[in-house]
């Protein structure tokens, strides 16, 4: 989901340089400012909780991949908050957060992260990590077929009046532009979440497989990487139809297209960064488009990190310490570990900041 504005009134840096009219390449591989503690077995994909009443207590919530696996909690200097991480999950793969959930009267900031070897959504309550999903929400029942119901990739998306959602990915499925489910997250009238399915889309090559899923909640797209293909671009509320309205980042991967985060400098500006995992780097695209075409998409820059091969990624471009003025973008690394990174250093002398 798209944070930035979210909760802090932001100005744009008119100083910085504007968009290049090609792609340029970062030589120098940026270097994170922290690097968390390891997990247990092996890291996907992090999201980022802003802590409304101060960012600077902001969290970091990080899926350890692994059939005794969990979500592991970090603050923002990658320090492991023990209080806080859940064990014992069966393979969680991608996890994501949206902000107030109203269950039982009262909004609830959730992270939902998905379960694979359960075919279960499991949600949490912000920032206590409490269960609030009575032990899970099976997704993709009635699927048959190998790996068909084994999550991978999720989303969620509140729209303008409020609703959320979760867009759910899994290992295989089907290429009749079905592959992704899209749920409606609701209080069951006992203060815990459950979940109803209103819609089924998504086009799939059938070469690889879909797990990067990403939604703009402000201007209502999600993306996701349809590995070995390109980015494609769907618009979030289920009431505007299922037509693809982009398949973009089609060339210069060196491997899988990966983790998608949004960074936003304005309600409608800002960027795509798409991670190229072979490669160690992130490709950079305009979130607004090119000229009059909101839905094209052309490459801006490739930046390089010290994150090795990098699956998930999340941004904010919410201020949120002194480290942090500008925003914070976390990457996943094959090190057991996710790597934190200044916007400022991401962009470099080619993108804008918040300041």
């Amino acid at each position: 989901m798209g944070l930035a504005g979210a909760f802090v009134a932001c100005q744009v840096n008119h100083n910085a340089p504007i968009h290049s009219a090609r792609a340029d390449t970062v030589q120098a591989i940026v270097q994170p400012v922290f690097i968390t503690d390891t997990v247990a077995h092996d890291t996907d994909d992090p999201a980022i909780w802003v802590n409304p009443a101060d960012p600077a207590q902001s969290l970091i919530i990080g899926t350890d991949k692994d059939q005794e696996g969990g979500l592991y909690v970090f603050d923002l200097q990658g320090k492991l908050l023990k209080d806080k991480t859940v064990k014992g999950l069966k393979r969680p793969d991608n996890v994501d957060i949206e902000y107030g959930l109203n269950l039982g009267g009262r909004p609830t900031d959730i992270a939902v992260t998905t379960e694979r070897f359960t075919h279960k959504l499991r949600i949490y309550s912000l920032p206590d990590m409490r269960p609030i999903d009575h032990g899970g929400i099976e997704v993709f029942v009635g699927e048959t077929g190998e790996n068909v119901r084994d999550l991978m990739g999720i989303a969620l998306y509140k729209n303008k009046s409020g609703k959320i959602y979760a867009i759910v990915g899994r290992k295989s499925g089907p290429t009749d532009g079905t592959y992704l489910w899209q749920y409606a997250l609701e209080d069951d009238g006992k203060g815990q979440v459950k979940a109803s399915l209103v819609r089924k889309f998504g086009k799939y090559s059938g070469l690889k497989e879909i797990e990067a899923i990403a939604v703009d909640d402000q201007l209502g797209y999600v993306y996701y990487s349809d590995e070995g293909t390109g980015v494609r671009k769907y618009y979030a509320d289920p009431e505007k139809g299922n037509d693809e309205l982009a398949l973009f980042g089609t060339t210069g991967f060196t491997e899988d297209h990966e983790g998608i985060s949004i960074y936003q400098l304005t309600d409608s500006t800002g960027y795509i960064l798409v991670s190229d995992q072979g490669a160690n780097s992130f490709q950079v695209f305009p979130r607004e488009g090119e000229g009059k075409n909101p839905h094209n998409h052309p490459l801006l820059r490739k930046v390089t990190v010290k994150a090795s091969h990098s699956d998930g990624s999340d941004v904010v471009s919410v201020p949120l310490n002194a480290q942090f003025r500008s925003g914070l973008f976390v990457a996943m690394s094959d090190d057991k570990t996710f790597h934190l990174y200044r916007w400022e250093d991401i962009a470099g002398n080619h993108l804008k900041s918040i300041k």
